[in-house]
């Protein structure tokens, strides 16, 4: 029974070995594993009973989903864009444009876009709805069309982008401060029972959504063949610039929906602040999820867990009462770390 034991002991650490080194998801998710119980050391079971601490520790995680879920929304845009072996920094001044945009529409005041035409009400909202996601759309095609047409290199087309679109926006808001409607907030601060989880419900429909389109569609395989190999897609006869074309306006479209969501759960936006950082965070969480930076590899699901894995980083780091100014050095850490495995191939 002892050699035995021993045998078993062996070929478990050999088949965790093989699985850690050759399937990204698992060796993710087991990371995932290690922080999410990391995280319920950290926060103790001083409570006085099993429904008290549960209760706790439910509530925390459905605030740590809430708060991320405009970052989850943006990462998994980002997934399919460094799948094709490209970057989008402009993501964050994508973010303050298109909720400027939103909240110029809705404004109740007297420079409010769709008040001046006398549509108010739901039908203001219903039209924020659409306009606000299209502009993010072609927001998003004006970048894939400069990388596309204009042959300029993704860094530097998303960069520039970044600069134009927040410079643009911080001057057109100047002094303006938009007053958004009661009802429009209802879009993420709708509760359910007790609970505010509207804005993690958008973020799994559209990882859903995301994740078909990945495994179950032409495009999907598109965007792997792109990233994988240029010259080879193109001579298969994918049209490489319409693939890249398509991917950088749905980055911009997913950017829109998160503006949405962040402008419906404060009801403002700071639009010098907001979206600082975010394309940091939205690489992050792709990276770390397993996803290729030089492209033609990616996984919808890893994510999913590298968006939970950065956000519960950042609620340890607040746990452990890490300056704010150094979050992002470990979020740095991870992702250098995350591309040398990626490189090496195995960690043992």
């Amino acid at each position: 029974m002892g050699n035995e034991g021993v045998v078993e002991k062996r070929n478990f650490f050999q088949w965790f070995k093989h699985k850690w080194s050759n399937d990204p998801l698992f060796s993710i998710f087991t990371a995932l594993i290690l922080m999410i119980i990391l995280q319920t050391l950290v926060l103790g079971f001083d409570y006085d009973s099993f429904g008290s601490w549960f209760q706790s520790w439910s509530n925390n995680w459905i605030n740590i989903l809430r708060n991320n879920a405009g970052i989850a929304i943006v990462a998994l845009g980002m997934t399919f864009v460094i799948m094709t072996g490209g970057i989008d920094l402009s993501v964050g001044a994508t973010l303050v444009a298109t909720g400027a945009f939103a909240m110029m529409l809705l404004d109740v005041g007297e420079r409010g876009f769709l008040g001046l035409m006398g549509i108010t009400g739901t039908l203001a909202i219903i039209l924020t709805l659409i306009l606000v996601p299209l502009f993010g759309y072609l927001l998003g095609s004006l970048i894939g069309l400069t990388v596309t047409k204009g042959m300029v290199p993704p860094f530097i087309a998303t960069l520039g982008a970044m600069m134009v679109f927040r410079s643009v926006t911080q001057q057109s808001m100047q002094g303006y401060n938009p007053r958004v409607p009661t009802e429009f907030l209802e879009i993420a601060s709708l509760r359910i029972g007790n609970l505010m989880v509207m804005p993690i419900i958008y973020w799994l429909i559209i990882a859903a959504i995301m994740y078909y389109v990945s495994k179950r569609t032409t495009f999907g395989r598109q965007i792997i063949a792109v990233g994988s190999n240029e010259r080879a897609a193109s001579l298969s006869g994918i049209n490489v610039n319409k693939v890249k074309l398509r991917v950088y306006a749905l980055m911009g479209l997913l950017v829109s929906i998160a503006a949405i969501i962040q402008v419906s759960r404060i009801g403002s936006m700071d639009i010098a602040g907001s979206g600082r950082g975010l394309e940091m965070d939205a690489i992050a969480a792709a990276v770390v999820g397993g996803t290729s930076m030089m492209g033609g590899r990616g996984y919808i699901l890893g994510t999913v867990y590298g968006v939970l894995i950065i956000s519960v980083l950042n609620n340890l780091l607040n746990l452990f009462g890490v300056p704010p100014l150094l979050s992002d050095a470990f979020k740095g850490m991870i992702v250098i770390v995350a591309v040398l495995l990626q490189r090496k191939g195995k960690m043992f």
